[in-house]
C-alpha cells in the first residue's frame, strides 16, 4: 500500500540505537525519508525551529505590511472530491477521511520570512521548496514513554462561547473521538498500557487573519521492548499519521488518492528531532509549497457522515493563513 523506504527506516534505527542525534523528514506516502546528522544541517538548506530544538541564528523584525491573497477553488470543484469521500463513507469504506486541497496564494513574504516570523510550535523552512508552521505534535518519546496529541476540530475564536460550541458540536466531537480512538490503536502497536490522559483540551491558535480554537487530547503508552530505541521502526509502524489520514487507514488512503487528485508530497508527512535519547516530532500541516514560481497553500479537514459541504469548504479556506501578527 505505502511504498515504504525500508533502508532509511533501518538507518534511523541504527542511529538511534547508537544514540546519535539526527533530524528526519518523511513525506506523506513514506516514499521519501531524509535523515540529517546535526553537523549536516548547516549545509542542508533546512532551517528548523521546534520548542525542543532550533537552528535559528537570528530573528529580525518584519518591517513591511503583509500582503496576502488566496485563490481558493470554487465550491463546485471542492464538491467533486467531497462527494467521492461521502459516497465511500456511506458505503462503509471509511468513517473519517481527511480531505485536503491545494490553493494558490500570493504574498509579498518570502518563504524564509514566513518561517522567521510565524508563531508556531513547529516550524521548518526547506530552501526554495516549502515552509510550514504546525501546531500539531505527532509523537514525543520521553524516557521510554510515547505521547501523541491528536488535534481535530477548529472554530473561529471570535464567536460567542466558541470554546463551548466546539466542545459540544456533534460533528467535531465525533471526529475528535474517532481520531483519539484511531491513535490509541496506533500507539498500541508500538507500546503497552496505552491510555488517554487528557481529553478535549482547547488550544488558542493566533493568526493575522483570525484566531482559531483547536481541540486536542493526549494519549500515552510505554514503548514495547522490541521497539525500544528503534525510532525508524516506530515511525514506519505508525505512519501515515492517523489525524491527517482517517480510518481505517489502508482503504482511506485509497479514497484520498482518488478524491484529492493532487500529490500531497511532504504535506501531512512528519518530521522530528532525535536528541540522542528522546524524540519530538510534528505533523507537517499549515504548509506552503513553491512550485515553479507559484506558491500553494495546502489545507483541509476531516470528513464524516455528518459533514456539510459548505462548512468543510469554509474550514479549508479558514486554514489558509499565516500566524504573523
Amino acid at each position: 500500500m505505502f511504498s515504504m523506504n525500508h533502508q532509511k527506516f533501518m538507518e534511523m534505527d541504527e542511529l538511534s540505537i547508537r544514540k546519535t542525534p539526527y533530524f528526519f523528514i518523511i513525506d506523506f506516502l513514506c516514499e521519501n525519508v531524509e535523515i540529517y546528522l546535526e553537523n549536516e544541517l548547516d549545509k542542508s538548506g533546512l532551517q528548523i525551529d521546534f520548542q525542543s530544538f532550533s537552528t535559528l541564528k537570528k530573528s529580525n523584525t518584519l518591517n513591511k505590511k503583509i500582503e496576502w491573497k488566496s485563490y481558493p477553488e470554487t465550491l463546485e470543484s471542492f464538491k467533486a472530491g467531497f462527494d467521492k469521500v461521502q459516497k465511500n463513507i456511506r458505503l462503509g469504506n471509511s468513517y473519517l477521511v481527511n480531505y485536503t486541497r491545494k490553493t494558490q496564494i500570493e504574498t509579498n513574504l518570502s518563504l524564509e520570512e514566513i518561517f522567521l516570523h510565524s508563531d508556531a510550535k513547529y516550524k521548518v523552512f526547506y530552501k526554495d521548496f516549502f515552509v510550514f508552521f504546525s501546531p500539531e505534535t505527532f509523537v514525543k518519546i520521553i524516557d521510554g514513554k510515547i505521547f501523541t496529541y491528536p488535534m481535530k476540530g477548529t472554530i473561529d475564536a471570535s464567536l460567542e462561547n466558541a470554546k463551548e460550541i466546539l466542545k459540544n458540536d456533534k460533528k467535531e466531537k465525533a471526529e475528535h473521538y474517532t481520531v483519539v480512538d484511531l491513535l490509541r490503536n496506533d500507539l498500541s502497536m508500538v507500546s503497552d498500557e496505552v491510555e488517554v490522559t487528557h481529553f478535549q483540551n482547547i488550544d488558542l491558535i493566533k493568526t493575522q487573519q483570525k484566531n482559531l480554537y483547536a481541540m486536542s487530547s493526549e494519549i500515552v503508552g510505554n514503548i514495547k521492548p522490541e521497539f525500544d530505541g528503534k525510532i525508524g521502526s516506530i515511525m514506519k509502524t505508525l505512519l501515515p499519521a492517523g489525524s491527517i489520514l482517517g480510518a481505517p487507514k489502508p482503504k482511506t488512503l485509497e479514497i484520498i488518492l482518488d478524491a484529492e487528485g493532487y500529490g500531497r508530497g511532504y504535506y501531512t508527512g512528519v518530521c522530528g528531532w532525535f536528541d540522542g535519547k528522546n524524540v519530538d516530532s510534528c505533523v507537517m500541516i499549515r504548509f506552503i509549497e513553491k512550485e515553479n514560481d507559484t506558491l500553494y497553500f495546502k489545507s483541509g479537514g476531516g470528513i464524516t457522515h455528518m459533514s456539510k459541504l459548505e462548512d468543510e469548504y469554509q474550514e479549508m479556506k479558514n486554514k489558509i493563513y499565516v500566524p504573523i501578527y
